[in-house]
């Protein structure tokens, strides 16, 4: 969604009963919004500068610890709200399923008359009221190397992913670390120096580990590298590779009902698989592994793309997701998120061909957008103007040696001068130069772009000095108005009438079609190298498999208002346009082995 989106959703939603989860990669961003709450709820506050000691780490702890009080205050007053009233409190219980204990206690407490029965059951009530989880995302990729204030290069442990964990890890906090864009073995081993990370004599893990994985065998991957070192993955959380926001990792052509049927087979692999290590390593360092702990199982959790109560019960009961997750509709809930009001306007009234996968990430990964935010104008705004980049004030993404020895950011304008000026004395056709012109001023500076909604929605950045940017998933489409939070979470819960219109196809009839175009992007860049061919032969009979998995789960009785009967249809066209590019790219492929140009 952004890295400022839900930025301080834990103080906006947390006192209800809701979890989230805070991305802490941008610390300039964190400390502003910092001082902005500190000064809001008169916390005290003393500024951390970019170059003062262990800056980067300190900032993320201070703002994890000011949310944590803020929290904590708001959690007390609801606490102390009368019941049989409008207010946050009632809210607190209407928000919760039905089905929780909780819930059947306080709807049979509203049915009592007065007296000592029904004020003890009050009194329990208010005390087994919790707030929602203070949870932290570290995208394990965004791991530069810093330096000092005379441009020095710092050691290892102050690089940015590093640096992140131990702001987190230094915070009072107990929630769960998300771990998200893949293995980072640097990043792994740092966990082990954090003895939140373990279990306490009595079984319990202060901080828990949450790996957003692709695929079981990834789950498994990174599973045994942190149970070698007694780390134990607490949630495995399943994202579609490509209806979702963010960044998109598409997987190899494995569609997600696929995916959730391989972890559901196979989830009892996964304490066999890890446990022996976990105490083996615990025996290793002398310490008592917690019987209590010993039959607790990793939860499997999934998200991308849902949009109806039907599609949630499908997940949790048929394929046994522990949990689900809902993003991109909440960028409509103000309530919720930290989202300024053009952009979220931009979001009510995107359809089908606003949100599209960009090529606007300066890591050289599809980036799920929507046409017409402040940074897409503000990027085209400079390439008119014959000042295309960006001065890269955040740097996160460096990631290019191409012109430079040091890494430098593709969307600054130190790179894209370089590299224009490299297209302009190709020896290429003038429409061939257009082409690569477009694919190096495409990449903006999504570092500072995805904080400053946030910024601008908070009072802190004037929207004409911030262009914004966000990332909401596909299913942004079919949502079209602001909701309360109480709106929405009874849509989640199948809980009145559907925010969605029924014609709105099924979360895989829809992720069907997104990697049915992604093959045929793959195709359309493909320099027919043996890997590359073999690669997307690979990926055209996966995707062929998950769309005759679909039929059959198509055939089944529906879960409520959820859309079956737009999967036949979808993968009947589906199939033609996957068969038709298929024709094409093995008749290149023919083509090219003739000139003896590939090994087919």
């Amino acid at each position: 969604m952004g890295t400022g989106h839900s930025i301080d959703t834990p103080i906006r939603v947390a006192h209800l009963g809701i979890s989230s989860v805070i991305s802490i990669i941008d610390d300039v961003l964190i400390e502003k919004v910092r001082e902005y709450y500190s000064r809001k709820f008169g916390l005290p506050y003393e500024k951390i500068y970019r170059f003062d000691s262990d800056a980067r780490a300190r900032r993320i702890t201070g703002y994890l610890e000011t949310v944590q009080k803020i929290v904590h205050q708001k959690m007390e007053e609801v606490r102390r709200l009368p019941y049989f009233q409008r207010n946050e409190k009632q809210t607190y219980f209407e928000l919760l399923p039905n089905d929780s204990p909780l819930k059947v206690d306080y709807l049979r407490m509203l049915t009592m008359p007065a007296g000592q029965e029904r004020e003890a059951l009050e009194g329990s009530l208010t005390a087994r009221m919790r707030p929602g989880d203070i949870d932290v995302n570290i995208m394990t990729k965004l791991d530069r190397t810093n330096v000092d204030q005379s441009g020095q290069p710092l050691s290892e442990e102050f690089s940015d992913a590093k640096a992140a964990l131990r702001g987190y890890a230094s915070s009072s906090l107990q929630s769960a670390v998300e771990f998200s864009a893949g293995l980072n073995q640097r990043l792994f081993n740092y966990l082990a120096q954090f003895r939140d990370f373990y279990r306490t004599e009595s079984g319990d893990l202060k901080k828990k580990i949450v790996l957003k994985v692709s695929d079981f065998r990834s789950a498994v991957v990174q599973g045994k590298i942190l149970a070698k070192k007694g780390l134990e993955v607490h949630e495995f959380r399943i994202e579609s590779g490509l209806n979702c926001g963010g960044h998109a990792f598409a997987s190899n052509g494995y569609l997600l009902p696929s995916l959730l049927k391989e972890f559901n087979d196979k989830r009892d692999q996964l304490k066999a698989e890890f446990q022996p290590l976990i105490q083996k390593f615990y025996t290793t360092m002398g310490w008592k592994y917690p019987d209590a702990a010993a039959n607790e199982q990793p939860i499997v959790t999934v998200q991308g793309g849902i949009g109806t109560s039907g599609e949630d019960r499908r997940l949790r009961e048929q394929f046994g997701m522990d949990r689900t997750g809902w993003g991109t509709p909440f960028l409509l809930v103000p309530e919720a998120t930290c989202v300024d009001d053009a952009t979220r306007r931009i979001l009510q009234c995107a359809t089908e061909e606003d949100v599209y996968l960009s090529e606007i990430s300066p890591l050289g990964i599809p980036f799920n957008n929507v046409h017409g935010t402040g940074s897409e104008l503000a990027t085209r705004k400079r390439v008119e103007e014959g000042r295309a980049g960006s001065s890269c004030p955040r740097g996160f993404l460096v990631s290019n040696t191409e012109f430079t020895e040091e890494l430098i950011c593709t969307a600054s304008t130190q790179y894209q001068t370089a590299k224009l000026a490299q297209v302009e004395s190709m020896d290429v056709s003038r429409q061939e130069k257009e082409r690569l012109v477009e694919g190096v001023v495409a990449k903006a500076c999504i570092c500072e772009h995805l904080g400053n909604g946030a910024l601008i929605s908070l009072g802190v950045a004037e929207p004409s000095k911030a262009p914004q940017a966000i990332s909401p998933g596909p299913n942004i489409a079919w949502f079209d108005r602001f909701y309360s939070l109480i709106e929405m979470v009874d849509h989640i819960y199948g809980r009145g009438k559907s925010l969605v219109p029924p014609h709105r196809p099924h979360m895989f009839a829809q992720e069907i079609i997104l990697y049915v175009d992604y093959f045929k992007r793959l195709v359309a860049n493909c320099t027919y190298s043996q890997r590359e061919v073999s690669t997307l032969r690979e990926f055209k009979e996966n995707l062929e498999k998950g769309m005759a998995f679909c039929l059959d789960l198509a055939d089944q009785e529906r879960y409520g208002d959820e859309n079956l009967s737009s999967i036949p249809p979808c993968v009947r066209e589906q199939q033609s346009r996957l068969r038709e590019i298929g024709i094409l790219f093995e008749q290149t492929v023919a083509e090219m082995a003739a000139e003896s140009l590939v090994i087919a």
